[in-house]
């Protein structure tokens, strides 16, 4: 059965997307522990993030590294932290988190609730700064 992130690759469910590639796509995490929670994913389902080629996991990080910049001018922060956990969908991710605080990066928390029209704002607004 194809994992939750195949589906939206797939376009099966939809996301709020924020870049997209012919390898990678990147979008907001719909239970965000910070605002700007956003995913990024390889398109090809491969559960451990460790289990990539070393091409396909460097340019996973690269993209990453793309989105991650575009996060502090729409949601400003100290920092962008990545966390890579891989216990909660078996598809390998990265999780990119506006950070205030160490406690930021918590994952046992409740998520924020964001409408649907904040997520497509903030999702439009940080796409139109990805390079």
């Amino acid at each position: 059965m194809a994992s939750i992130f195949s589906r939206i690759v797939n376009g099966e469910i939809p996301c709020y997307k924020i870049a997209e590639t012919q390898d990678y796509l990147a979008f907001l995490d719909v239970r965000p522990q910070t605002k700007g929670h956003t995913l990024c994913i390889p398109k090809q389902e491969i559960d451990y993030i460790f289990d990539l080629d070393d091409d396909y996991l460097a340019g996973l990080m690269v993209f990453a590294k793309k989105v991650a910049r575009a996060i502090p001018p729409v949601v400003p922060c100290k920092r962008v932290g990545v966390a890579v956990i891989g216990l909660e969908v078996a598809h390998a991710h990265i999780h990119l988190m506006p950070l205030q605080s160490l406690s930021d990066l918590s994952f046992g928390k409740e998520p924020l609730l964001l409408s649907a029209e904040e997520m497509s704002d903030l999702a439009a607004r940080i796409a139109a700064l990805v390079e």
